[in-house]
């Protein structure tokens, strides 16, 4: 496991939670560090999004199959399939997915510039992010259909 940087804890009861009783997109989220998956997916959760966890490739994929996603936010390392190959097949079989990759190792810049080279343009997210900045990317990400989500985190 390689260093990374610290980053200012924020703790979830100061993410409020949203108002649910409007359509909550799905999203996706995928890292094999099970704090950082399961961190994210609670933050969206109170932020109003139906947000699940994965912990690895195959299960993002077998989850998605059950419960397509709207988004996908994916660590690009991860063991096996990597965060660029499963969000390639996302695409492929639910092509209006939006992803967002997140990384906190230097290499990842070879592998973004691979994937573009074959047509695939994501956006990649510095590991540590706080929970305001993904919040404001998912939103952004997300637009038109859920402006009246996550605006809860000020």
């Amino acid at each position: 496991m390689s260093a990374r940087r610290a980053s200012p804890i924020v703790p979830l009861d100061k993410v409020p939670p949203a108002d649910t009783s409007e359509y909550r997109p799905v999203i996706l989220v995928v890292d094999d560090e099970s704090v950082i998956a399961d961190t994210v997916t609670e933050i969206l959760c109170r932020s109003g999004y139906a947000a699940m966890a994965a912990y690895d490739g195959s299960d993002a994929l077998e989850t998605a199959l059950l419960t397509p996603p709207e988004m996908l936010i994916t660590d690009v390392m991860l063991p096996g399939m990597s965060g660029i190959e499963l969000a390639v097949a996302i695409k492929r079989i639910f092509p209006d997915c939006k992803i967002l990759l997140f990384s906190g190792h230097a290499a990842t810049a070879d592998l973004m510039t691979e994937a573009r080279g074959k047509g695939h343009h994501f956006t990649l997210l510095a590991k540590p992010i706080h929970p305001k900045d993904l919040l404001q990317r998912v939103q952004a990400t997300l637009r038109p259909h859920d402006t009246h989500i996550g605006t809860a985190v000020g």
